[in-house]
């Protein structure tokens, strides 16, 4: 299924890009990952109808390939005017917009990380379990940092983007109101100190 693209040496899963690109056209409002991933499937297109969606390694390859797919849709595309978004929960394809090339994400594409990302099936081959599980370790713990930044963010009445310096203004401010030497009360000040600590441990 996976074979040499002979113009960059890059190997690229030919035979998935037309079946991806008749559903996108199918569709021409758009659709999220799980949608095309589940009109492949019942399609009988493989791998996408043998993938086993509820183990990890499963997931990531049917994801990573599927976005491999796209990102070379979308190469293919631009020059004929078309732009592929490229979104887990909307993709599709809409005319290209603007006279140099279209931006993803708000970046130009020839510095999109994620593409570079995608296109280099090595990524594919060297993911075992045990790398998935990992991964996801990974994201899961940087949603947990997030959401306590989010939670410290609050108690300090701050919004991102912030920089220490007005972590620590803000900080003082607060502490000053809520000192119980000023009527405050101790619990919340405490809930004030933590939050600048999580703040300026990530700026």
């Amino acid at each position: 299924m996976i074979e040499a693209d002979e113009t960059t040496g890059a190997p690229v899963a030919a035979a998935l890009l037309e079946p991806v690109l008749e559903c996108l056209r199918a569709r021409p409002s758009g659709l999220t990952e799980h949608a095309l991933i589940a009109q492949l499937r019942d399609q009988g297109v493989e791998p996408f109808a043998g993938a086993r969606l509820r183990e990890p390694l499963s997931l990531f390859q049917t994801h990573f390939l599927l976005f491999h797919c796209l990102y070379r849709l979308r190469e293919r595309l631009w020059p004929q005017g078309e732009w592929v978004r490229i979104h887990c929960l909307d993709i599709g394809i809409e005319p290209a917009r603007g006279g140099s090339r279209p931006r993803a994400e708000g970046l130009p594409v020839l510095r999109d990380p994620l593409r570079a990302y995608y296109l280099d099936l090595t990524q594919l081959e060297r993911m075992d379990a045990a790398a998935v599980e990992a991964l996801l370790g990974e994201f899961w713990a940087r949603m947990g940092r997030d959401e306590r930044r989010d939670q410290a963010l609050a108690v300090l009445e701050l919004a991102d983007p912030v920089d220490a310096d007005t972590v620590r203004h803000q900080y003082r401010r607060m502490a000053q109101r809520h000192h119980p030497d000023r009527g405050g009360d101790t619990a919340t000040l405490q809930r004030i100190n933590e939050a600048r600590w999580i703040l300026l441990a990530g700026a």
